[in-house]
């Protein structure tokens, strides 16, 4: 499946350069302290439970991917597109649960390679195949059982041709199970502001807005669960947790890293305090 890429000399996609303003992905390669902080050296096999703890960008871990596989009920054989995959947590851990196999897509080189390398280290990889592109250049040429997707929609603004590949994407009768954002009302100059720079988030649909996209797209059947209390919760929780093992994590990585990830989650839990975002789950088929 060929992506066309131009890449800059720091090793980022050029037009997708800006999304290392949201310090969640940067330092990528994070995940490599933190098992070494395990006593797991650079090359060695890994297992899906030693990762998780740090390879799921979403919220609620692998809890939240468990409530998607009650409903989407995957199978050996079973086959999935994550859109948005990071470096891979989710796919793996599916994979790993339910022997389907996933299509792990994601538009930045560096969360993508190294996803492949855990992957390869769990002895994955002949479930989960790891394609760095974009859903939006219509490169995709299978048909999907199923498409996941968690707090990635929110980085798309043209959501109208979003969920169109996404449509073109699914076999008949196939199902989209989303986590993303929502604007429950009007957001002020500097919520704009953190949203679009700490985020990296353009704009987000309100959920009638929302709703009216998936059904322009053909997505006749949608449910959609308002999830924002729990989310403002998980944020809050996740700060504060951070912030209380400052001196570990800075060992561990190092002060730039901590700083950085300080601010996003920061700026994420001030957002969900304010009442600027919501929280949705979306089960369109």
């Amino acid at each position: 499946m060929p992506f066309i890429k131009s890449y800059g000399d720091n090793g980022v996609l050029e037009r997708d350069a800006p999304m290392k303003s949201m310090k969640l992905y940067t330092n990528v390669q994070r995940i490599h302290n933190e098992l070494a902080a395990l006593g797991i050296g650079p090359d060695a096999a890994l297992r899906v439970d030693q990762l998780t703890p740090f390879d799921q960008y979403h919220y609620f871990g692998t809890d939240a991917v468990d409530e998607a596989l009650v409903v989407l009920q995957l199978q050996p054989g079973s086959r999935v597109l994550d859109v948005g995959s990071g470096i891979g947590g989710p796919a793996r851990y599916i994979a790993a649960k339910t022997g389907a196999h996933i299509t792990a897509l994601e538009l930045q080189p560096d969360l993508h390679e190294v996803a492949r390398e855990l992957t390869a280290r769990c002895g994955l990889s002949s479930r989960v195949e790891h394609v760095c592109g974009n859903i939006l250049d219509g490169a995709l040429t299978e048909s999907y059982d199923v498409i996941i997707s968690f707090l990635c929609f929110l980085h798309i603004p043209d959501r109208a041709k979003l969920f169109a590949a996404c449509r073109a994407a699914l076999k008949p009768g196939g199902v989209m199970y989303i986590e993303d954002f929502g604007k429950p009302r009007p957001l002020s100059a500097d919520e704009v502001r953190a949203l679009s720079v700490k985020v990296q988030c353009a704009g987000l649909p309100g959920r009638a807005e929302y709703e009216s996209h998936l059904a322009t797209a053909g997505f006749a059947d949608v449910s959609m669960t308002d999830v924002t209390a729990a989310w403002k919760d998980f944020t809050a929780s996740r700060l504060a947790m951070f912030r209380a093992a400052r001196a570990r994590n800075i060992e561990v990585h190092r002060q730039e890293i901590v700083d950085d990830l300080d601010d996003f989650y920061g700026a994420v839990a001030q957002l969900f305090q304010d009442g600027a975002i919501s929280g949705l789950k979306i089960i369109a088929r």
